[in-house]
């Protein structure tokens, strides 16, 4: 059986500490983003805090990933590299994905913010998706099981008219930025293993506007739709306890509210 690895409040208390620096550091890169900004000078940023809070980036080097942030336009589903050349332009949407280490634990998370005004469709796309981050968090209690976890937010997806990814799913989270159990984002035949105090997971819906299919670019890294269709992604690290789900990256709200209202 898959082992999970359960934290004390203590070790929760450190990880709280990481998914703070995430949070500071997409606050600091959000405030960079507009038209003619590239993406380097978001993972520039990006690096620059979390060095300044005595952290280190835990992407970078993690199987060679050449950069600290992950930086992913449009139609990218995930892990799209920093660079110079990567220019933001008006309408687009892009996904900020940025881990933290320090002090033996990591913090992760991620959002999906507009570049001035966006289409409609992109619009409802990351309300969509926040919202299925959210219904998955709902369920994210010692009451449930873990693939209640993923029924939910597959269910908020196919309510908007949406998909899933299948080919990659939110994880355990503790001194290793994966630990199990997986957690996919798309409702499984079975409810999965009950949910206990202690656990802390990394939930990450990411919802496509067309099928759920996607392939790698030639870069190795690069995770793109399929079909070409809009992508988004939110994340949030979560710790399970007596009492509910704690969400140790919530300040992620504040910035997804500045740039698209409460949702």
């Amino acid at each position: 059986m898959t082992v999970i690895i359960l934290k004390s409040p203590a070790e929760i208390e450190k990880m709280a500490l990481a998914a703070e620096i995430v949070v500071a550091a997409i606050a600091k890169v959000a405030e960079e983003i507009a038209p003619g900004v590239s993406t380097l000078r978001l993972d520039e940023v990006a690096e620059r805090e979390i060095l300044a809070h005595k952290a280190r980036p835990t992407f970078k080097g993690y199987r060679n990933f050449p950069k600290s942030i992950c930086t992913s336009i449009n139609e990218e589903v995930v892990h799209g590299i920093p660079s110079a050349n990567r220019i933001l332009k008006e309408g687009d949407i892009v996904s900020l994905d940025v881990g933290a280490y320090i002090d033996g634990f990591c913090g992760d998370g991620a959002v999906t913010l507009p570049v001035g005004r966006i289409s409609p469709l992109a619009e409802r796309l990351i309300r969509c998706t926040r919202a299925a981050l959210k219904a998955g968090i709902s369920q994210a209690t010692t009451e449930g099981r873990l693939y209640d976890i993923s029924a939910a937010i597959e269910k908020e997806a196919k309510a908007c008219g949406f998909s899933a990814v299948r080919e990659y799913v939110g994880h355990g989270i503790g001194a290793a930025m994966h630990e199990e159990p997986q957690v996919p984002n798309y409702e499984m035949k079975e409810r999965g293993r009950r949910l206990r105090s202690g656990m802390v997971l990394a939930l990450e819906p990411m919802i496509n506007c067309g099928g759920w299919q996607t392939r790698i670019l030639s870069d190795g890294w690069t995770v793109v739709t399929a079909d070409g269709s809009l992508s988004a992604h939110f994340e949030h690290t979560v710790a399970i306890t007596e009492s509910g789900s704690r969400v140790l990256t919530q300040g992620l709200e504040r910035i997804a509210d500045k740039f698209l209202g409460e949702g």
